[in-house]
C-alpha cells in the first residue's frame, strides 16, 4: 500500500517491543527523533501497557513530561505532574467471575491485579526472586488484598505450558462478556484484561478529539496485539517490523525493525517531508 501524504499533528507510540528495549533502554537515534517531534510542535503521547510507576524511561531518555495512555487504555496520566488524569476500571465483580472462567479452563492459573494506585499478585504469579514485579509486596489471595477497591486498570492471569497465543485463543471466547482480553509479553503465556469495550483505539481516540485532532493526523507505532485496534485507528498505523503477526497484519504499514531503531526512521522521514513541504511553500 503506497503511503498517503497527509498533515500530521500527533505521534502515539507503544513503549516495550517499540521504542523501549532491555533494561530500559531507548537509543539516542530514538531519543533525538521524539525530541524533534515535538520542537517542530507535533504532539507526542505514548500508549502503553505499563503501568504508571514503570513509566521513568520516558522521562529519564526522552524527557516527556506530558500525556501517556497506561495499561491499555485504563489510565491517562500526567508524566509531569504524577497524577492520574481519568481511569476506566473493571469491577471486581466482573474480574472474580472472569477468573473462574479462567480457572475452569487452566487449573493451574495464577493471576495478578493492577490498580491505580499499584499492584496486587495471588502466590505463585511471579517468578521466584523477580525483585522488579514484586518490589516488596507479599503477594496475598486477590479476594483479601483487594478489598476495598473500586476496580481494577488491567486483570492479569499467567499460564505454563501453553503458548502465549494459544492462550489467548482459549481464553478470549470464553470470558468475552466480562472482559477484554490482549497479551503483549512475546513469550510468556500472560493475558491482560481490562473493561469490556477498552482498549488503546478507545483512550487515544478521545485523547485526540480533545485537541481537535483526527485519527487521519494521527501516526501510530506498535508491535503486539494490544496494539492492533490502535493500529487500525490511526490514519498512519505502523507495526514494527520485528513485532507480533498479528500487529503486522493489522497496520496499513510497516517500521523497520526495532534492533533498526524503525519508529525513528520513520519520524525522521516525516519530519524531512515536513521540512520540504515548507520549503516548497516558501518558494
Amino acid at each position: 500500500m503506497q503511503e498517503q501524504r497527509s498533515p500530521v499533528r500527533l505521534i502515539a507510540s507503544d513503549m516495550d517491543g517499540t521504542i523501549v528495549g532491555a533494561g530500559n533502554s531507548i537509543s539516542d537515534r530514538t531519543v533525538r527523533a521524539f525530541q524533534a517531534c515535538r520542537d517542530a510542535g507535533i504532539d507526542v503521547v505514548f500508549v502503553t501497557g505499563r503501568p504508571p510507576r514503570w513509566l521513568d524511561p520516558l522521562r529519564e531518555r526522552i524527557g516527556h513530561t506530558g500525556t501517556v495512555i497506561c495499561s491499555n487504555g485504563a489510565i491517562t496520566y500526567d508524566l509531569g505532574a504524577g497524577k492520574v488524569l481519568a481511569s476506566s476500571l473493571l469491577p471486581l465483580a466482573q474480574m472474580f467471575s472472569a477468573a473462574e472462567v479462567i480457572r475452569d479452563l487452566f487449573p493451574a492459573v495464577t493471576f495478578a491485579a493492577e490498580t491505580v494506585d499499584g499492584i496486587h499478585l495471588e502466590p505463585g504469579f511471579s517468578d521466584t526472586g523477580s525483585t522488579e514485579i514484586l518490589g516488596g509486596i507479599v503477594p496475598r489471595p486477590l479476594h483479601e488484598s483487594l478489598n476495598g477497591q473500586a476496580g481494577v486498570a488491567k486483570f492479569l492471569a499467567r499460564a505454563s505450558g501453553i503458548s502465549p497465543d494459544e492462550f489467548l485463543h482459549r481464553v478470549a471466547p470464553a470470558v468475552s462478556s466480562l472482559v477484554a482480553t490482549t497479551h503483549s509479553a512475546p513469550t510468556m503465556p500472560l493475558l491482560e484484561m481490562s473493561l469490556p469495550g477498552l482498549n488503546k483505539a478507545v483512550t487515544l481516540a478521545d485523547y485526540a478529539a480533545q485537541k481537535g485532532i483526527t485519527a487521519e493526523e494521527t501516526v501510530a507505532f506498535g508491535d503486539m496485539p494490544n496494539d492492533i485496534q490502535m493500529l487500525d485507528w490511526a490514519g498512519h498505523g505502523y507495526a514494527m517490523a520485528s513485532g507480533h503477526a498479528a500487529a503486522r497484519a493489522a497496520a496499513d504499514f510497516t517500521a523497520p525493525a526495532f534492533n533498526d531503531d524503525g519508529v525513528a526512521v520513520i519520524l525522521e522521514r516525516l519530519l524531512g517531508d515536513r521540512a520540504g513541504a515548507a520549503e516548497a511553500g516558501v518558494r
